[in-house]
């Protein structure tokens, strides 16, 4: 049994490793048009800013280790380019001396991945213009950083890449701005999720230019649709495409985005050929719906199942959900399954809420705040997506909701977790079951929201009342207009003063203590609702400038 592996990056090293591990006798040809095979592409920004200082630690493999270890043929430089499925050979070009030669399979795999989409604009070409795929274009990146010595960078496209660029290009000590089209930064997150990302990103030095496109590039100008930038370099990272035109001709299904189509054995149309990695349609776990998540995770789970199938062991991918997480400086930026966008479209009758918690106990030094939002489906009550911005411990909690999604968790379920806890790493009670209560307390009715988006639409003429509980201190921080303020501690003694034949909007500033109030008043015949995310949240979207701790303590 013969079986070809077109990219050895991903699922195809991944493939080929487990069906050697499966099948000792079979012969595994590797077929990889560039220079490196099995190399860590989520590692290649943090060369470039210097986190990882040996470029062989990027390569987790080469030729001669697959060769020794797995008995693999691995041939770098070999690019398939044609698949002849009536005679199932491929035909192979060797780059170094142009020669074509003709392989015979048995079983085939294509594991081509994505490609940059590199957009139709004046000066795309100019020589300081660079895209980053794979090991050769980090050492282009590299070599010109330390040969030209450019003091400036614009960063095209904010998504997981593209942030991670702009970080590692300003630790290499350059100036550096991010051009991005869309109203906010890592398309995963919902905007108020990434308000937090902006201000903080803007704190560490990087410009961020939103809801603009780049028209023009010339040498050192960067022409936006509005405005210019100037820049002596300048990083595309506006998104991928899968890499299938060998696919297309050779008679595979492709959708309208050029993914190949397969089964959940990974099968594509044409019999005893595979297709893994970023260059497939996936089915999105939460919605089932066909879906491009281009993640290193899922092409190498992919390529695992791809070989027990061949290898004769029954296997089926059951689609993915997008775990995510992302570096930026000290900050963690991590999702899981659908945001509020994607619920939209899938006609998904959703509920969210949010809270804003400790990485640990509030006593043991250095805790940070994070900030947590989950969505569910209002009639199953199952998880279908979370988004957390914080510093320690976001990945952690993260991973126990992906995991929860996965098992078909409700939202209700995470009060029931049991959880490591020690006061260096968490709470009694952790953030996820923290989350927990607070949409059980919606779930059972014990408490009404209203959000961020519609405090300004609250009416002002006295109608309803609407009530800031946060201490005066605090207040003198900033307030929301239309809001009276009685602190928490002292609603019991001034209750009184609120009508009872009106409804109550109350916010403090995480909800945490809004929603004591909320229970206060309920007790005492109120109508009430809570402002999920509090003030905190409020500021943070409306004006991407919430006041820093250092300087108002009691805000915390």
């Amino acid at each position: 049994m013969k079986t070809i592996i077109i990219g050895g990056v991903a699922g195809g090293a991944s493939a080929a490793a487990r069906l050697r591990r499966l099948d000792e006798k079979a012969e595994i040809v590797i077929l990889e048009k560039g220079e490196f095979v099995s190399f860590a592409n989520c590692g290649l920004p943090y060369y470039i800013g210097g986190e990882i200082t040996d470029r062989e630690e990027l390569t987790l493999q080469t030729p001669e280790s697959f060769k020794s270890r797995f008995d693999i043929d691995v041939r770098i430089l070999n690019e398939a380019v044609r698949i002849n499925p009536g005679e199932k050979t491929v035909t192979v070009k060797n780059l170094v001396d142009g020669e074509c030669y003709t392989e015979e399979y048995d079983t085939l795999i294509l594991s081509p991945g994505a490609e940059p989409i590199i957009p139709n604009i004046r000066g795309i070409e100019t020589a300081n213009v660079f895209t980053l795929r794979n090991i050769p274009d980090t050492m282009k990146i590299k070599s010109y950083i330390e040969s030209e010595k450019p003091e400036s960078a614009v960063v095209v496209g904010g998504g997981y890449i593209g942030v991670e660029m702009a970080e590692n290009l300003a630790k290499a000590g350059l100036s550096v701005s991010i051009v991005e089209l869309a109203d906010h930064l890592i398309a995963p997150l919902d905007y108020d999720m990434a308000a937090d990302v902006h201000r903080y990103i803007k704190e560490k030095g990087i410009k961020l230019y939103l809801n603009n496109g780049v028209t023009a590039i010339e040498r050192d100008r960067i022409i936006l649709q509005n405005g210019e930038i100037k820049a002596d370099m300048v990083i595309m990272s506006v998104g991928v495409r899968p890499e299938t035109a060998i696919a297309r001709e050779c008679g595979i299904e492709t959708n309208s985005r050029g993914s190949i189509i397969v089964d959940a054995k990974m099968r594509t149309n044409i019999p005893d050929i595979y297709a893994v990695g970023d260059a497939v349609e996936a089915e999105n776990f939460v919605t089932k719906a066909p879906s491009f998540i281009p993640l290193a995770g899922p092409a190498n789970k992919q390529g695992r199942i791809v070989a027990d199938n061949i290898a004769g062991f029954e296997s089926e991918y059951t689609g993915t959900q997008g775990s995510a997480v992302l570096k930026l400086f000290d900050m963690t930026v991590a999702t899981t399954g659908l945001n509020e966008k994607a619920a939209q479209l899938s006609e998904t009758d959703y509920e969210k809420t949010y809270i804003y918690s400790s990485s640990h106990a509030s006593y043991y030094p250095n805790g940070n705040m994070m900030s947590i939002k989950a969505l569910w489906d209002k009639k199953s009550l199952k998880i279908i997506g979370a988004q957390i911005v914080g510093f320690d411990g976001v990945d952690k909690r993260m991973d126990v909701i992906a995991a929860a999604i996965r098992f078909g968790g409700k939202i209700t379920d995470l009060t029931q977790l049991e959880l490591c806890y020690a006061p260096p790493f968490s709470s009694a009670k952790d953030p996820v079951n923290m989350l927990g209560f607070v949409a059980e307390n919606i779930v059972s009715g014990k408490i009404k929201q209203f959000f961020w988006n519609e405090v300004e639409a609250l009416p002002r003429d006295n109608s309803v009342t609407l009530l800031d509980v946060r201490t005066v201190t605090e207040v003198e921080c900033g307030k929301i207009d239309g809001f009276i303020n009685i602190p928490l501690d002292a609603l019991r003694s001034r209750i009184e003063e609120i009508p009872k034949d009106k409804p109550v909007y109350v916010h403090c500033h995480s909800g945490l203590r809004s929603y004591i109030a909320c229970r206060i008043l309920q007790g005492n015949g109120y109508d009430c609702y809570n402002l999920a995310g509090g003030w905190r949240l409020y500021e943070s979207v409306i004006n991407e400038k919430t006041v820093p701790e250092y300087i108002c303590t009691e805000c915390k």
